[in-house]
């Protein structure tokens, strides 16, 4: 399995280069050169795997040769072990068609853990074959640093730097990242927005001598290596409910389109998925871009939901090249558009083809916490912001009432206990592993979002 850049011009790559490098040399996302297809006879055996089974055999074809499929599975029963369910990602039924599925199981609470435990555990089997170190730049809008920050602690091939917007998180958010005791882990509060701290990341990674010298990485879902293990559990909750016939909906709370990409590839792998159903709150900038075809930076709104406080979609980037007939030049062409005006537009008929697969709708606050009410009321379960708003985009689609629709709850409650507190009255506690999470001692620092100042201190504090 080779991978090309979406923009055309970096070299192919395997796998295992694929997961060192994050971002490609010439600014674009690595993609599969092709995406391996399972029939529905080979679909309907997969329907009695367990979670971790099934990951094997949906990861498999996009390892090729990096990983034989026996080191695969050891990878895979390691990634999971600190996962506190047993069915690891449990589907439940809110009423006749609608379920939720839950992604919040793993050690940090939220759906990022999910790629990202076996994403440290692919790291450290690919650097010590290779005998490298890598430095990994993250940015978060909450929940990647967290997760990141787990996958990768105390590892000593991995040097990691994760940049959250200071004061943009929730408590809970940012106590998870910055009270974590570890010589390789760095923390850094930047006074701007998440944007702010995805641009720092991305221009850190197109200054090339700044790249090479410091051996940089990638952890969040501009890695390709997210993105695939994301697409496990859309194939876990369609064989679930559906079996390998009936389609599916799904509703994806949304902010990087990260999570969203990762059914477009599941659906192109042969899953029956009948619609992507995407979750915005006031930053709806994706919103905007289903209905009119322009995507347009505008200011980032804070929200109670903030690890969707975003306008720049950097994944968004993977599904241009896809609908362009993965043409390069085109993403080239439209991407430095949107560098340089913050704005770019697609044509008639390319719109009319991602309307085909995709619905946007975007909720304010108020709405956000009317669903959290609503959904304790009828069935007794809280859930957190960004959950909330997916089954709310789920119920404002127009879906046939047919085809099941599962909501992605991407975060546990407890994350956000002001909002869900305002909401219902209710308490969300902390799981057991984290009760004395606020009463730990934090270590960050606050940077500006000044690309010279943030480069220089990672040249300072990284230690080799």
């Amino acid at each position: 399995m080779q991978y090309v850049s979406t923009r055309g011009l970096a070299p192919a790559l395997t796998f295992d280069n694929v997961l060192l490098t994050g971002l490609a040399s010439d600014g674009g996302l690595y993609v599969p050169e092709q995406w391996p297809v399972f029939s529905k006879d080979e679909l309907l055996p997969m329907t009695r795997l367990t979670y971790q089974e099934l990951a094997v055999r949906v990861m498999l074809p996009f390892v090729g040769t990096a990983l034989s499929e026996d080191e695969l599975v050891d990878t895979v029963e390691a990634g999971f072990l600190s996962f506190r369910h047993p069915a690891v990602a449990p589907l439940k039924q809110l009423d006749r068609n609608r379920w939720i599925c839950e992604l919040f199981h793993g050690p940090t609470l939220a759906f990022k853990d999910y790629a990202l435990q076996l994403l440290g555990h692919l790291f450290a089997r690919v650097l010590q074959r290779k005998r490298k170190s890598v430095v990994i730049l993250s940015a978060t809008s909450g929940d990647t640093g967290s997760a990141t920050i787990e996958a990768f602690r105390d590892c000593a091939a991995v040097e990691v730097f994760v940049f959250h917007p200071h004061g943009l998180v929730s408590s809970v958010q940012r106590r998870q990242m910055t009270t974590v005791q570890a010589d390789n882990i760095h923390n850094i509060a930047v006074t701007g927005t998440f944007d702010d701290c995805q641009a720092i990341v991305k221009s850190l990674f197109n200054d090339v001598s700044f790249r090479k010298a410091m051996n940089l990485s990638a952890a969040n879902s501009i890695n390709w290596g997210r993105i695939m293990a994301q697409v496990i559990y859309y194939f876990w909750a369609v064989l679930a409910i559906g079996g390998h016939f009936r389609k599916v909906a799904f509703a994806i709370p949304t902010g990087n389109f990260g999570n969203v990409f990762a059914g477009y590839v599941a659906r192109a792998m042969g899953l029956p998925i009948g619609l992507l159903i995407v979750g915005s709150n006031r930053n709806d900038i994706l919103t905007h871009f289903f209905t009119t075809g322009n995507m347009s930076i505008r200011p980032v709104v804070p929200t109670v939901s903030p690890s969707m406080d975003i306008q720049v979609a950097s994944n968004f980037e993977r599904l241009l090249f896809e609908i362009h007939a993965r043409d390069g030049s085109v993403v080239e062409r439209l991407m430095t558009q949107f560098d340089a005006t913050g704005s770019f537009s697609i044509a008639s008929h390319s719109l009319k083809e991602i309307r085909g697969l995709f619905h946007g709708y975007a909720f304010t606050d108020d709405e956000t916490k009317a669903a959290i009410a609503q959904v304790y009321a009828m069935t007794g379960e809280l859930v957190d912001p960004h959950t909330a708003i997916g089954i709310a985009a789920a119920r404002a689609s127009l879906v046939e009432s047919a085809m099941p629709i599962v909501t992605l709850a991407t975060a546990h409650p407890a994350k956000f206990p002001l909002v869900i507190q305002e909401a219902t009255g209710q308490q969300a506690a902390l799981p057991a592993h984290l009760e004395d999470l606020m009463c730990r001692e934090e270590h960050f620092a606050v940077l500006p979002a000044d690309l010279s100042v943030v480069r220089e201190y990672i040249r300072l504090h990284a230690r080799r």
